[in-house]
C-alpha cells in the first residue's frame, strides 16, 4: 500500500514538472495595436530620394528622418528633423532649393507645410526667409501668412503675406513692412584700431517709405528677370 502511494506521488511530481515546462515554452502574448493611425507604415533615416512625375524628374529630397502615416484619416508624410529640396526644370537644372527644420506633406491635398527657419533660393539668387511656408503642388504655388524677408542683390524687402509661383520668380508681398538698401560693405567686419575712435553715428541704413513717413501698405509685385552676362568690348 505504501509503495502504491509513493508511485502515485512520483507520477504527480513528474506530471507537475511537465506542465510547468510546457507552460514556459509558450510565447508571451503581445497586445493588439490600439491606434494604427499613429503608427507609421514606413520609417526611414538618412534618406535621399528622387520624385518623378509622368516620367520626368521633378525634385530631389534629403532628410534625416521620414515617416509615412498611410492609415491616418488624412494620410500624410512627416519629416520631423527637417528637409532639403532641390527643384528641377525640364532640362534637369535646379531652378529653386528649399530647406526647413520641419516638414509635412498632406497626400490628398498635395500640400507641403514647412516650418522653422524656412529658407528658399531661386535661380536669380534671391533668398526668401520665413518661419512658415505652404507649397501647393496641385496649384503650383507658394504662399505664407507670416513675416517674410527677401534678400535681393541690392535690397532687402520685408512684409507679411506672400504668394509666388513654384520657381519663386514672380511673387507678391501683400503687406510690405519696409525696403532696405544693401550696402556692399555691410557684411564686412569693421576695423577697430586702438588709436581710432569709435564712430559716433549709426551706419547709413534707411527704410524707403512714402512721403507721409508711414510704411507702404500697397502690395509689392515682382517679376525676376534672368541675369544677362556682360558682353566684352571688341578690340579696336
Amino acid at each position: 500500500m505504501a509503495l502504491k502511494i509513493i508511485k502515485s506521488l512520483v507520477c504527480s511530481f513528474f506530471l507537475l514538472i511537465f506542465i510547468v515546462s510546457c507552460s514556459k515554452d509558450k510565447p508571451d502574448k503581445i497586445g493588439a495595436v490600439a491606434d494604427r493611425t499613429k503608427i507609421p507604415k514606413l520609417h526611414a533615416t538618412d534618406i535621399t530620394t528622387i520624385i518623378s512625375d509622368s516620367g520626368i524628374t521633378r525634385y530631389r529630397i534629403s532628410a534625416s528622418r521620414w515617416d509615412v502615416y498611410d492609415k491616418a484619416a488624412q494620410p500624410y508624410q512627416e519629416f520631423p528633423d527637417g528637409i532639403y529640396f532641390e527643384k528641377f526644370d525640364l532640362n534637369m537644372k535646379v531652378d529653386a532649393n528649399i530647406q526647413s527644420q520641419y516638414a509635412r506633406f498632406n497626400d490628398n491635398e498635395q500640400l507641403w507645410i514647412l516650418k522653422g527657419k524656412v529658407r528658399a533660393m531661386n535661380l536669380q539668387g534671391e533668398l526668401f526667409e520665413t518661419e512658415k511656408l505652404f507649397w501647393n503642388q496641385r496649384d503650383q504655388k507658394f504662399y505664407s501668412d507670416t513675416l517674410i524677408k527677401i534678400t535681393q542683390a541690392t535690397r532687402i524687402i520685408t512684409g507679411i503675406g506672400f504668394e509666388s509661383n513654384e520657381t519663386m520668380t514672380h511673387y507678391l508681398i501683400k503687406n510690405p513692412q519696409g525696403i532696405f538698401p544693401l550696402n556692399d560693405n555691410a557684411n564686412a567686419a569693421p576695423a577697430t584700431p586702438t588709436n581710432t575712435p569709435a564712430p559716433t553715428s549709426a551706419p547709413k541704413v534707411t527704410v524707403i517709405t512714402p512721403p507721409n513717413n508711414k510704411p507702404s501698405t500697397q502690395p509689392i509685385m515682382h517679376k525676376s528677370m534672368p541675369v544677362k552676362a556682360k558682353q566684352k568690348a571688341s578690340p579696336k
